[in-house]
């Protein structure tokens, strides 16, 4: 397979995701409850009229072929589209709240690996009562994200960086144990171990360089289930990014901002997953 035909596979699979996921999300927000509605409806003065108004935009452009017309000629254009809501324009409202999930993201994916790292690899050590040392991870992949949010800022402890990232390690902890546990006892480990070479200089030498693409793809991955985290701990947390924006609009039926974070979010995941596969190179893939 040439590099070529690798590289476009790659990249159409990105933009199939990315083109379902817009689909999707304009069927499932045209459908929901609500979407046709107007502030002006609670208004004695203005119900009829507003009435009157809301039938004609839902005739003119409420079938699914025109919402999506509309929205793909506009990305042609480089207009996302003005937020209902906000009535402000969506590139506006997205900008400054993409540096504060991705700084919320980064800094949890890095704790939860540290501590997932710091755990699996003396653990996967252990012979006997590893299930019992590990059962505080898992109980924490038993607790519902927004549960762990909601105690942590009723208690106030922690924040959203400490909650995405006891998510993390309890998530990534089992994949490591277990990478860690096949390594150690690889045939070669017990006889370097056997000979009295030292517990760093085996991990350096032999266990980590033997794990090192298995770690990196499942650490790609880390993103998918912080991306899946985010919304809730941003929401239970007030803060001001991307999840919270996607939240916010969904509940006000704000289709052209859920619309671009939704397919942000699925660029990211598609890439995470390109990034992942099976680590081989784009000659051999």
């Amino acid at each position: 397979m040439t590099l070529a035909f690798a590289i476009v596979r790659r990249l159409s699979r990105v933009f199939l995701l990315m083109l379902l996921a817009a689909m999707g999300t304009i069927v499932l927000m045209r459908f929901s409850p609500g979407y046709y509605t107007d502030i002006r409806e609670l208004d004695p003065k203005y119900a009829q009229s507003a009435n009157t108004a809301i039938e004609t935009e839902e005739n003119q452009h409420g079938s699914l072929a025109a919402i999506a017309r509309n929205v793909f000629a506009g990305w042609l254009h480089g207009d996302l589209g003005r937020s209902r809501q906000y009535d402000a324009p969506v590139s506006e409202l997205v900008r400054p709240r993409i540096g504060v999930t991705l700084s919320l993201l980064a800094r949890s994916i890095v704790n939860g690996w540290l501590i997932a790292f710091a755990a699996a690899l003396p653990i996967s050590t252990l012979r006997r009562g590893a299930t019992l040392v590990s059962a505080p991870f898992t109980l924490l992949l038993a607790i519902p994200t927004g549960a762990m949010a909601t105690v942590s800022l009723l208690a106030d402890t922690g924040g959203p960086v400490l909650v995405l990232s006891l998510i993390l390690a309890a998530r990534d902890f089992k994949f490591l144990a277990r990478l860690f546990r096949v390594a150690w006892r690889a045939p070669h480990l017990l006889q370097v171990r056997a000979q009295g070479m030292r517990f760093h200089r085996v991990i350096r030498t032999f266990i980590l360089p033997n794990v090192a693409p298995q770690v990196f793809a499942l650490a790609t991955l880390s993103l998918v289930t912080a991306l899946s985290a985010v919304v809730p701990v941003e929401v239970i947390f007030d803060a001001p990014g991307l999840g919270q924006l996607a939240w916010s609009a969904a509940m006000n039926r704000d289709l052209p901002v859920l619309l671009t974070v939704t397919l942000l979010m699925a660029f990211a995941v598609a890439c995470a997953g390109m990034v992942s596969e099976r680590m081989r190179p784009l000659e051999t893939a």
